[in-house]
């Protein structure tokens, strides 16, 4: 009886975590989405779809929708395409690339909110060492975080800075897997490094490119810190997204079922995304 009780018993105290943090409190963002409640009232005020359908007209909901959207697209594309580039020039034994490697990827490990402070002087409009540095070549000074046109560009640049290392050193990894004779063959064929590219390399790294686009799409929904810390959301509403969204209208105007028909809508946006990707990648993913 133990012996088939075991195994359960042993995975019992992960379920129990996963349950309480993970799925508990998804059902309970479902719940109060059709209340009303100010998180102090005992009383909460059943309103229907109310939240959502005040959502759906909210054009400062949209603007959050759409920053959202443009903060991913951004994000993932250049984060992957660039830690590619990096992973293939990296993709060496000398040891001086092995330093690089630590190099580019410490910037993973650093938090969140040190890299918004640092990335906030950087920004500065006028004693920031990035303006300093165009002032050198005769460029006029950039308003980073302070012009609707470029302050959320500014954050896209924040989080590829501080992606790419970790996706290159993942790249690297399935590079290293990818089987030398292969590359031989090619050679043997005169192939030359665009064609090896395009039809060795990218088929055979498609199971790292699915990993961690997935990732970084549901990663770039999250953003929070950088944009708590360096914007609060302006200006003018331009790098609000709906995690920051959220967090205002259950924080700040204690709005708790109109934030978590936010959290719904977000919840249902990443998985409709997530299953669409999975569709369209499932025959381009190569596992052999």
């Amino acid at each position: 009886m133990w012996k088939t009780l075991r195994p359960y018993a042993m995975v019992a105290p992960a379920v129990l975590i996963f349950a309480l943090f993970f799925i508990y409190p998804i059902f309970y963002m479902i719940y109060l989405s059709f209340f009303d409640w100010n998180f102090v009232s005992p009383t909460k005020d059943f309103v229907g779809v109310d939240n959502f359908t005040v959502l759906s007209g909210d054009s400062e909901f949209q603007k959050v929708m759409w920053n959202s959207l443009f903060y991913m697209l951004f994000t993932v594309t250049l984060t992957i395409s660039l830690s590619l580039l990096l992973a293939l020039w990296l993709n060496k034994k000398a040891r001086i690339y092995g330093f690089i490697q630590g190099a580019v990827f410490s910037p993973h490990i650093i938090s969140l909110v040190s890299v918004a402070m640092l990335w906030m002087w950087l920004m500065d409009t006028d004693h920031g060492l990035l303006n300093w540095a165009l002032g050198l070549v005769g460029i006029s000074p950039v308003q980073w975080l302070s012009s609707p046109d470029t302050a959320l560009w500014s954050l896209v640049l924040v989080a590829v800075w501080k992606g790419v290392g970790f996706n290159a050193l993942v790249f690297i990894a399935g590079l290293q897997s990818i089987p030398k004779d292969m590359y031989e063959a090619a050679a043997l064929d005169e192939s030359g490094p665009v064609r090896t590219f395009v039809k060795i390399t990218l088929p055979m790294l498609s199971p790292t490119v699915f990993f961690l686009t997935i990732i970084n799409m549901i990663g770039s929904f999250q953003v929070f810190e950088s944009i708590a810390i360096m914007t609060q959301g302006g200006p003018i509403n331009s790098t609000n997204t709906l995690v920051f969204y959220i967090y205002q209208y259950g924080f700040r105007f204690f709005k708790i079922g109109y934030a978590s028909a936010a959290g719904v809508i977000l919840l249902v946006l990443i998985a409709i995304l997530t299953i669409v990707y999975f569709k369209l990648m499932e025959r381009r993913v190569h596992y052999r």
